[in-house]
């Protein structure tokens, strides 16, 4: 789907979504240089909870990717798994390099962390008890982010990895749905981030799949 600048490392396929977390996947894809296949999965007409792609992901959730047959689910899995098959993109630390274990924090961090901690703020559910809740509390958890935000320009100092593809693409949506806080160092990681050229050429194909789906949603109720 993109222009190769990395050598093939067998048959990748990333099973896809407009406007779903997938699209993080597809944006990584595109910094890696990385040829893949894309299957798309027209969620408003719940071909995710259909039997072919529950043979592939029985929770019916996207971003999954299939390597050469091998399944990886989950969207930290999946960024650290892409970021390592193609590391002459320079997008993950290798494993000696001091920035990896910082690196390998901020993935996890994303998925233990942030998001348990967004879901119950966009339900207004108060956290689990400190002793059971993943995160603690919303502003101790989101008060580490910001404070590495703060020393930027990246979460890993002058380079940008793709635990950054991970989190700037997730903090654009969470400032448009006020789930964060609108600080300064918050709204420029985003707009340095989200500023390249990969999130533009996916955020327009992703707009043209939205609305083929929309339209393909309306056409069948107007024959159904």
């Amino acid at each position: 789907m993109t222009d190769s600048t990395t050598t093939p490392r067998g048959n990748l396929v990333l099973f896809h979504s407009p406007n779903s977390r997938s699209m993080g996947t597809r944006i990584l894809l595109e910094e890696l240089g990385a040829p893949y296949e894309l299957r798309v999965l027209n969620m408003k007409a719940g071909e995710q909870r259909k039997a072919p792609y529950l043979a592939v992901n029985p929770l019916g959730k996207v971003p999954a990717i299939l390597h050469d047959g091998a399944l990886i689910t989950e969207q930290v899995a999946i960024f650290i798994y892409l970021a390592d098959l193609f590391p002459e993109a320079g997008l993950a630390p290798a494993i000696g390099d001091p920035r990896r274990g910082p690196y390998l924090r901020w993935i996890a961090y994303y998925g233990s962390c942030f998001e348990p901690a967004i879901v119950d703020r966009a339900m207004k559910r108060d956290p689990a008890p400190p002793s059971t809740s993943p995160y603690g509390d919303f502003d101790t958890m989101f008060g580490v982010v910001a404070e590495a935000l703060r020393k930027g320009p990246y979460l890993l100092g002058d380079r940008l990895f793709a635990a950054d593809v991970l989190w700037g693409g997730a903090l654009d949506w969470m400032l448009k749905w006020k789930l964060v806080p609108e600080l300064p160092e918050v709204k420029g990681y985003v707009a340095r981030v989200c500023g390249r050229p990969a999130f533009a050429r996916v955020a327009a194909k992703d707009a043209e799949l939205a609305a083929a789906h929309e339209a393909a949603v309306a056409a069948e109720a107007r024959t159904s």
